[in-house]
């Protein structure tokens, strides 16, 4: 049942993903800022697991650099989005794409991934962490680089942005006690809850801050002050391991490597 709210959520937004997050203005700077990491931790010629893919963009982005990608998500709306993505940039020999979830793992063979990625916020709709760890850990080479793109519990920018609104339901929902998003149970794990959930199987190699001074309540603002918000990317690029900043952030890299 669970599943299957989750196909419904996902299928709903596949064809407005792009317009609405992709493509706007901070959230493709966050997305760089995970392209980054991913670019220095996924060599041309390697093979990646990417799980909860959405509208493909960033195995698109990978295949572009000679990056072999399984691209996976729950919701067949999101595939198909990212299958004619991934045909229109002429990189179908690079990408291929399955139904497959979280959950799902041992579906597929072991040990014959050179490192994984989800990016923006598919962990958080996972219950039980711990519990998919060791299943990805199996389908991961020894010493594969892992990259997982998170939403935190603490968002700064959410309290000040929707406090000084007088929204206080907004500001705080990453703190109440059972937050959902269209029927979906949502988790907000911090950057060590989630380490030590994988602890057993991965090490940590990094975490760094994904919109801590250039977060997605600025994007009204991005186009009039586009030198401002430039200005905000470089810095936070600069700063985005320093404590507390990834702890604070709309979203925190957590970067693993497998044992």
């Amino acid at each position: 049942m669970a599943n299957m709210s989750k196909r419904f959520a996902f299928d709903a937004i596949a064809g407005t993903y792009d317009e609405t997050f992709t493509s706007v203005c901070i959230a493709s700077l966050m997305r760089q800022a995970v392209w980054r990491r991913a670019d220095a931790a996924f060599p041309p010629g390697s093979s990646i697991l990417e799980l909860n893919c959405g509208t493909g963009e960033d195995a698109v982005h990978l295949a572009m650099r000679g990056v072999h990608v399984l691209a996976t998500d729950i919701s067949a709306e999101m595939l198909r989005v990212t299958s004619e993505k991934v045909a229109a940039r002429g990189v179908s020999k690079l990408v291929e794409t399955a139904k497959v979830g979280w959950e799902d793992l041992d579906a597929l063979p072991e040990q014959c991934f050179d490192g994984a990625l989800s990016d923006f916020g598919g962990l958080n709709c996972v219950h039980d962490l711990a519990s998919i760890a060791a299943p990805l850990a199996r389908r991961l080479k020894p010493g594969s680089p892992v990259l997982l793109c998170v939403m935190g519990p603490l968002a700064l920018w959410e309290w000040l942005w929707f406090g000084l609104r007088l929204q206080p339901s907004k500001a705080f929902r990453r703190l109440r006690r059972n937050p959902q998003w269209r029927g979906i149970p949502l988790r907000y794990p911090s950057s060590s809850a989630l380490a030590r959930a994988f602890s057993r199987s991965f090490r940590v190699r990094r975490v760094s801050a994904i919109g801590i001074l250039l977060p997605p309540c600025l994007e009204s603002i991005s186009q009039r002050y586009p030198r401002v918000i430039a200005a905000l990317n470089r810095w936070e690029r600069r700063l985005e391991t320093v404590p507390p900043l990834p702890w604070l952030a709309d979203h925190y890299l957590l970067e693993l490597e497998r044992l």
